[in-house]
């Protein structure tokens, strides 16, 4: 009788954690929300409900293309992020004038570029074996020199009325940057789920010696999921760009961080072959509601880094014992 209790008293404990850890951040989310309509009842204001969507835009673009290179494993990050934000913001806005005609062209030429970067990245990672921290960290610096080399320190230029739009617009009552982001998110889901590149993603990122023993294209795979990361960061650039609304050398700084911890919050852990888009978006959504709740509770902005250092911390260690509980 006893051994059948205990049985089944692990048996509701395994599934009490198995609930925690495939929906703790989506539990923590809903908590979030309710401490911040009880902290601050401005929280729930529709005006700063739509704000915080508006803001999470750009940052959750960026991190989908930070999940894809995180998920890869080996270390794989993307610090070079911020710097293709902030140099196709001078390109589209030194190239158009805020021209409409010319936006599409130059959005290829951003598109272009950032896939470019994510090449080089891939290319040091792979061929040249440099770690992913020092390879995207020089590119990162080296973007940072020749933008600065082409705007001479004074970025100028406006962006398309189009630009702005897409950045700050309406379709009904939804903001048009949530609608892009929700199709960039549903076609990460499918490409990460439905098709064999993304299985090669998770099966890279779980085991890469089994991976190649399968005749996977290593190289081919990371150097892609570079890519992925570097046009995923120019689109974000492109959006946060139309959302401030002028051009500026330092547009995205900071979002590198931003989104390895978005990504890392979501439960996509370094090591590779666990996680996903669904809870990068949701940790979007917490660092961009901890900013605005350190703002509306009247704060020093300084609490904002304390704040998101602290969140994660906590879903690392929260993730990671998970881990050792199965091990």
């Amino acid at each position: 009788m006893e051994v059948s209790t205990h049985s089944s008293l692990r048996r509701s404990q395994t599934h009490v954690r198995s609930i925690f850890e495939k929906y703790g951040i989506y539990i923590f989310l809903v908590i979030l929300i309710i401490v911040a309509s009880i902290i601050s009842p401005n929280f729930l204001n529709p005006q700063n409900l739509k704000d915080i969507l508006n803001q999470s835009a750009a940052l959750g673009m960026v991190s989908i293309g930070q999940t894809f290179v995180i998920l890869i494993g080996g270390g794989g990050l993307d610090l070079s992020v911020a710097s293709v934000m902030s140099t196709v913001t001078v390109i589209m806005a030194h190239t158009t004038e805020g021209q409409n005609s010319l936006f599409l062209p130059i959005t290829g030429v951003c598109l272009f570029f950032g896939m470019l970067v994510g090449l080089v990245n891939g290319l040091l990672i792979t061929k040249r074996k440099v770690q992913p921290f020092m390879a995207t960290l020089g590119m990162m610096i080296i973007i940072q020199g020749l933008r600065f080399l082409y705007t001479k320190g004074m970025p100028k230029g406006e962006f398309p009325p189009i630009q702005r739009y897409l950045a700050t617009g309406d379709i009904g009552p939804i903001p048009t940057s949530i609608v892009s982001l929700i199709g960039m998110v549903i076609i990460a889901l499918f490409v990460l789920r439905k098709t064999t590149f993304g299985r090669k993603v998770y099966a890279i990122g779980g085991n890469i010696n089994t991976a190649r023993l399968c005749g996977y294209n290593i190289d081919l795979i990371k150097i892609a999921v570079y890519m992925i990361s570097g046009v995923m960061a120019s689109i974000a650039g492109l959006y946060l760009a139309g959302w401030i609304g002028i051009a500026d050398n330092w547009v995205g700084k900071g979002y590198e961080m931003d989104s390895i911890a978005a990504v890392v919050m979501g439960g996509t852990t370094f090591e590779g072959g666990r996680g996903g888009v669904l809870g990068t978006i949701v940790g979007v959504l917490i660092v961009m509601m901890l900013y605005n709740i350190v703002l509306l509770v009247g704060m020093p902005v300084q609490m904002q880094y304390v704040l998101k250092g602290v969140v994660i911390i906590l879903a690392t260690s929260f993730y990671a014992s998970f881990r050792r509980g199965k091990a």
